[in-house]
């Protein structure tokens, strides 16, 4: 008996493998691509914005054809390196960097932009890999970004991306059972950056960036991406910062991360402790993150 195939926590029995079989037979014209569009088509299988998931599907493909499962048509055609592609950016040296320092009240109006495929979504970037300890690193999957901006200068950058895949302290706080997690994980951010840049120095305005944040985030998510996110999680690491702008914004605090990262072996701490902080964007966001579909 043939056992059941696994991607991504989906198990496919026999008959599915033999539908995406029979698909290539009566297809032989068609490339990889198309494959995955057509199976996409056939199964239904849909992101969030009603985009077809052919790039789930196309590594689905490839998985089975590695396993000898199927017999996938010759490869047409060789994507670019996206490593060599995608360089970091450059260091940002046209903004004001003269010290900025007041009260919150006396700094002004705060404006908030987001920047994902816009002109200013270099800028950004840039700031993030000029001034942050982290540098900047390009998101995978969805992501947003956005610059605040005072006094007609910027003065903050933060970015967001689609959430981990696991993450026991969230699951256990959300109470996901693995299958719909793996279905909802769409409505969860994951802050990856927030940069207050050097220069600026007043006080609370990094919790109160965060709550300006809370109250935009969801909405600017649907207008990208077609569907809104109802949690936002980000690690805080407890060597540099004490987490004390995310206690004052009301997030709630999780744990500390175990210091091992998602591809270690040696079940042994090899960096620092993170700690977990999220916020839940709705009183009803476990209800909205459990049920069957988003809507």
């Amino acid at each position: 008996m043939t056992e059941p195939f696994c991607y991504r926590g989906r198990q496919l029995g026999a008959g599915e493998i033999e539908l995406i079989q029979q698909l290539i037979t009566d297809h032989p014209k068609a490339s990889r691509r198309q494959l995955s569009v057509l199976l996409c088509q056939a199964w239904q299988w849909v992101q969030a914005n009603g985009m077809w998931r052919d790039m789930v599907a196309r590594g689905l493909l490839l998985q089975l054809h590695r396993a000898g499962r199927i017999v996938l048509p010759a490869q047409r055609f060789i994507p670019p390196n996206n490593a060599a592609r995608h360089r970091p950016p450059e260091l940002e040296k046209t903004v004001e960097t003269s010290p900025l320092e007041c009260s919150l009240k006396e700094l002004g109006p705060l404006e908030i932009r987001q920047v994902r495929r816009c002109p200013e979504e270099g800028l950004c970037e840039r700031l993030l890999q000029s001034y942050h300890y982290l540098r900047y690193r390009r998101p995978v999957g969805e992501h947003l970004k956005h610059l605040v901006y005072a006094r007609g200068r910027p003065i903050a950058a933060l970015a967001w991306s689609s959430a981990p895949r696991h993450l026991a302290g969230r699951d256990k706080f959300v109470g996901w059972p693995p299958e719909v997690r793996r279905r909802n994980l769409c409505g969860v951010a994951y802050q990856t950056r927030f940069l207050i840049l050097p220069w600026v120095k007043v006080r609370h305005l990094a919790s109160h960036l965060l709550g300006q944040m809370a109250r935009r985030l969801s909405a600017d998510w649907q207008a990208l991406y077609g569907h809104p996110v109802y949690l936002l999680e980000t690690f805080v690491d407890t060597e540099r910062f004490a987490g004390t702008s995310y206690r004052a914004a009301n997030w709630v605090y999780l744990g500390l991360t175990t210091g091992r990262g998602h591809n270690d072996h040696t079940n042994r701490p090899n960096r620092s402790l993170k700690a977990l902080w999220v916020y839940p964007l709705q009183s009803d966001f476990r209800r909205r993150l459990c049920a069957p579909a988003h809507g």
